[in-house]
């Protein structure tokens, strides 16, 4: 049962092939034990189902993808969402028709196993939009049990812009999914979390755990819960809006910026003076 200002939701690293069957066992096992965990809300890595271009460039030349399994285990994915009565939101390559690249996406499946949304990453790596992907065009935030989030993927953690139109959508958890062994993306997404004031979940999968494993990071930037670096694991986090700790950051420090943003607070305190104008003398 929901609770007023708190919701649960369970970060799954798990292995990830090039072959969705074995992506969607793993898949299917990590729900089951978030589920029994309580989790509202299961996130995944880049790729999770389909695989992802990274690490097996040669087996998605000319896409070579078995797309009908991809779909059987995505339909089985959304059964269980159903069955279990979770959201779930995973990462996979998303056909299109004819010889269009596909799209690098997170699709976003509702407790009651329907497809609620899709993001399709849009600010694509130089090798992803030249060789593989096609690029996406839209926003995507759903809402679950009164928090709000919106979904990234990979090297959009590199563009400030794309985490700020997070926070002026009023989202309250990122739902960043990667398929990285750059440790340093775990740092810049902390650095997001804190200046906007929203929680991050970072999914990773297992094989780049090593480098650094998924997490959860708090609106005040630091880590609250962090998986394993040495194997597969789902970890379950509460974003709770009344924990004292996050008091400052969501309460005081978001708001503020906000306002700061806007601009007025500054207007209505400046003044007329010749020796704010002359910036040439001491």
């Amino acid at each position: 049962m929901a609770t007023a200002g708190k919701i649960r939701i369970a970060v799954a690293q798990t292995e990830v092939t090039t072959d969705p069957g074995a992506n969607g066992t793993a898949i299917r096992a990590a729900l089951h034990q978030a589920a029994d965990q309580d989790a509202r809300l299961v996130h995944f890595s880049e790729g999770a189902l389909s695989g992802y271009v990274g690490p097996e460039k040669a087996y998605y030349t000319g896409w070579r993808i078995d797309w009908a399994r991809v779909t059987e285990e995505l339909q089985a994915t959304m059964a269980l969402a159903a069955e279990l009565g979770v959201w779930v939101v995973v990462g996979g390559n998303h056909r299109l028709s004819g010889e269009h690249r596909p799209h690098n996406s997170l699709w976003v499946i509702n407790d009651r196993g329907r497809l609620a949304d899709r993001y399709d990453k849009r600010w694509v790596s130089h090798s992803e939009v030249t060789g593989f992907y096609t690029p996406g065009d839209h926003v995507c935030t759903f809402e679950v049990d009164g928090f709000r989030f919106g979904c990234l993927l990979c090297i959009e953690v590199n563009f400030p812009e794309l985490w700020l139109e997070q926070g002026a959508l009023d989202v309250d958890c990122v739902l960043f999914s990667t398929y990285s062994e750059v440790p340093i993306f775990e740092v810049i997404a902390r650095g997001h979390a804190a200046v906007n004031g929203f929680w991050v979940s970072i999914a990773v999968p297992t094989p780049c755990a090593p480098a650094g494993p998924s997490a959860v990071v708090g609106p005040h930037g630091y880590v609250l819960r962090q998986a394993r670096s040495d194997s597969s694991e789902v970890i379950c986090v509460d974003l709770d809006r009344t924990d004292p700790a996050l008091d400052i950051a969501l309460n005081k420090a978001r708001p503020w910026r906000e306002t700061a943003r806007a601009g007025h607070i500054y207007t209505a305190h400046r003044v007329n003076d010749p020796r704010s104008a002359d910036r040439t003398h001491v």
